[in-house]
């Protein structure tokens, strides 16, 4: 039995670009046919460590970090609403939109890890921020999260305020960042190679052809 290719993604919840993304990577394992070959494991990057528990209004944001004039926004959150579209994915940007913490989030991702259910859980995640118009870093709405997949939200919901886990994650987030990790999604092949972006299918079947070979 050979070993599996380990891949990593280190992304975030609200980072549009990783959910192309993965579901580019997800269509190029399924159209190779290699789902039992290859092992995904999500790892934590926030996009915006000091976001605000309020979260603040995305079209401010993105200027704000971005330079982007209103017209760019538009134009991008089209595009992407098109390729989300193309690959199963619904992008619903609305002017109310706000950009949320996601580092609790996070947390809950590690501990999905545990049971096997952490990409049903950031794909859980990633609709309800984009496609259900909800507020990640609410409670509430990761708890709705984790009882969609089956898991149990008591003790998930517990690690938010244990010190560990929370360490545990900020740990993880500079290990990454240490080994020059600074723009997500950044997909990780053994530990060894990596891609950046939202890369074609075609790209990925490539990479993935050549370390399953």
């Amino acid at each position: 039995m050979k070993e599996k290719l380990k891949i990593d993604i280190v992304s975030d919840v609200v980072c549009p670009w990783c959910t192309i993304g993965y579901k580019r990577l997800e269509k190029a394992i399924a159209e190779l046919g290699i789902e039992d070959e290859v092992e995904i494991e999500w790892q934590p990057f926030e996009l915006n460590p000091n976001m605000p528990s309020e979260g603040q209004n995305v079209t401010e944001h993105i200027a704000e970090k971005y330079g982007s004039t209103l017209e760019q926004q538009k134009e991008s959150q089209q595009r992407m609403a098109d390729i989300g579209e193309e690959l199963g994915f619904k992008f619903d940007y609305f002017d109310e939109m706000r950009m949320a913490n996601t580092f609790e989030a996070h947390i809950l991702l590690e501990y999905a890890k545990d049971f096997g259910k952490q990409t049903e859980l950031k794909m859980r995640l990633t609709t309800a921020f984009f496609s259900e118009r909800k507020d990640v870093s609410k409670r509430e709405v990761l708890k709705e999260a984790l009882l969609d997949v089956g898991l149990n939200a008591e003790e998930a919901l517990d690690k938010l305020d244990n010190e560990e886990a929370r360490y545990e994650v900020r740990s993880k987030q500079g290990y990454w960042k240490n080994l020059g990790v600074n723009s997500v999604p950044t997909i990780v092949f053994n530990r060894k190679s990596a891609v950046t972006g939202a890369q074609p299918v075609d790209t990925f079947k490539e990479v993935l052809t050549e370390l399953t070979d």
